[in-house]
């Protein structure tokens, strides 16, 4: 389901940011807050360990959408892995949820040393490579084939777009810490997508 107008007309600053252009789902205001902003810890949260560069605005816009584009497609990945009709998809739904969660583990530390809250700041955006809501329900409604084809295609999605957001923290990113965590994300993304198109069903569901 897309945003209104007047939201989709000043939804380009995250994906700008991150140096990917096209339409996104939340202002540069509420998802990229300015650096200075975010030197100061958040309530309870750790100050920046002493050599660690402040975050700019690519390392936020970075963390906080990967964090929820995470969190979202374990959603999904937890459901394939129950309900997938190939058992070779499940395996790798399991596979992929495991390294998700795992990335997870550091995504979140890291939001919090950069001073940012947990919160998710992209609850509602229509935003490329991320699960929503509607998808999930899409995926309840699907059996068999067809939810195996669903969730491959969906799940493409989500790892070619956060990739590509990870090459840009890489290149653009401040943080050293970041651009390290975004190169292993890069890698296990790549490792990921070939299993995927090895997948039965992949070649109808991906074309």
């Amino acid at each position: 389901m897309g945003l209104p107008p007047l939201h989709r007309a000043a939804a380009l600053g995250l994906l700008a940011a991150l140096g990917l252009g096209g339409a996104a789902g939340c202002s540069a205001a509420d998802s990229a807050p300015r650096a200075a902003e975010v030197q100061r810890p958040a309530p309870g949260a750790s100050p920046t360990p002493s050599g660690t560069a402040s975050a700019t605005s690519t390392d936020i816009g970075w963390v906080q959408l990967m964090t929820p584009m995470n969190q979202q497609a374990v959603k999904l990945l937890t459901f394939a892995a129950e309900r997938a009709a190939e058992p070779r998809v499940r395996a790798f739904a399991v596979r992929l949820r495991t390294g998700h969660e795992a990335e997870l583990g550091l995504l979140r530390p890291l939001l919090i040393r950069m001073g940012l809250p947990l919160t998710d700041v992209h609850a509602g955006h229509d935003m490329p490579g991320m699960v929503t809501e509607q998808d999930l329900e899409a995926a309840r409604a699907a059996e068999g084939p067809a939810l195996d084809r669903l969730v491959l295609a969906q799940i493409r999605d989500h790892l070619r777009q956060s990739a590509r957001v990870s090459r840009s923290e890489i290149t653009a990113g401040g943080r050293a810490d970041a651009r390290e965590l975004a190169r292993a994300l890069v890698t296990a993304r790549e490792d990921f997508l070939a299993e995927l198109e090895r997948l039965p069903d992949a070649v109808r569901a991906l074309g």
